[in-house]
This record gives structure tokens, sequence and C-alpha cells, in this order.
């Protein structure tokens, strides 16, 4: 495998919970570019912010792996 294959190959090495993690990852990532931030928490929407919000419910299902109130670290 090529060098230039390895983020792809890392990501196929993801299970859904990590994908949807990272998609939300990047959604996030190119709202504050977008508004010239380097932080959720510079933005005036922190609190109200779908997009934030959606990232953080994915962080959670990656942890949890979709079972309520446990963690796989």
């Amino acid at each position: 495998m090529a060098t230039t294959d390895a983020p792809l190959a890392a990501l196929n090495a993801l299970d859904d919970f990590e994908k949807k993690r990272e998609e939300q990852r990047a959604i996030v990532l190119s709202c504050q570019q977008a508004r010239g931030l380097n932080s959720c928490f510079a933005c005036d929407k922190t609190l109200e912010c779908e997009t934030r919000t959606q990232y953080v419910n994915a962080v959670y299902l990656s942890m949890s792996k979709g079972k309520s109130g446990s963690f796989d670290f």
C-alpha cells in the first residue's frame, strides 16, 4: 500500500461509529475554517449550534459504541 493510501486505509479500519465521528469532525472543522475560528468556543453560537451538537453526539456514540452509559477506552 502506498503512503498516500494510509489515511484511506485508516478510515476503512474504523467502525461505523468512528466513521460517523470523523465525518462530523470534518464538518465542524469546515465550519470553523469558514468562520475564521480555531475552536467552537470562539463562536457566539456554540451553545445552540446544531453542527457542534451533532459532533458531540457522534463522539459520545463512538466512545460508547451505541450503548448507553459505558465507554470502551
